[in-house]
């Protein structure tokens, strides 16, 4: 894969958290190569090519995973325990995106190796300015391995 071509997993099961997501990095035009699943279990088809992904190329990762917690079928931190204790995938940066404020979800996420965690502003634009700020941290800024 290009390198130049980002690509992002977006994993939410709320519609309008993800539009307003996909809102925020098309600002940006972070959102050109943005998968959105909407549930934990499709996440990980996503990532292991399995299911209904079957025919995309394993090899192709995400470049950054945005992760909601509160998902059916498979949570967040399921997914992200899963992520990070593969070495293929281990190294893609995951940001939780999620509404809990609850510090057991903090702390949890931080155990199981997320690379941040940011609670979901309520006001449309703090999240649209969280978003796109994140969005061109971890696309633009960041120095992958």
């Amino acid at each position: 894969m290009d390198m130049d071509e980002l690509e992002i997993l977006l994993v939410e099961d709320n519609p309008t958290d993800a539009e307003l997501t996909m809102r925020a990095l098309k600002r940006k035009n972070l959102a050109n190569r943005l998968v959105w699943v909407k549930d934990g279990e499709e996440a990980l088809n996503f990532i292991y090519a399995r299911g209904q992904f079957a025919d995309r190329n394993p090899e192709d990762l995400p470049r950054l995973i945005l992760l909601d917690l509160r998902m059916p079928k498979v949570d967040g931190l399921e997914v992200l325990k899963e992520i990070k204790a593969d070495e293929n995938t281990c190294r893609i940066p995951v940001v939780v995106l999620t509404s809990s404020q609850e510090d057991r979800d903090i702390v949890e996420s931080y155990k199981l190796g997320v690379n941040s965690y940011v609670s979901k502003p309520v006001e449309f634009d703090d999240f649209i300015d969280a978003v796109s700020t994140l969005g061109l941290y971890w696309m633009l800024i960041n120095k992958p391995p």
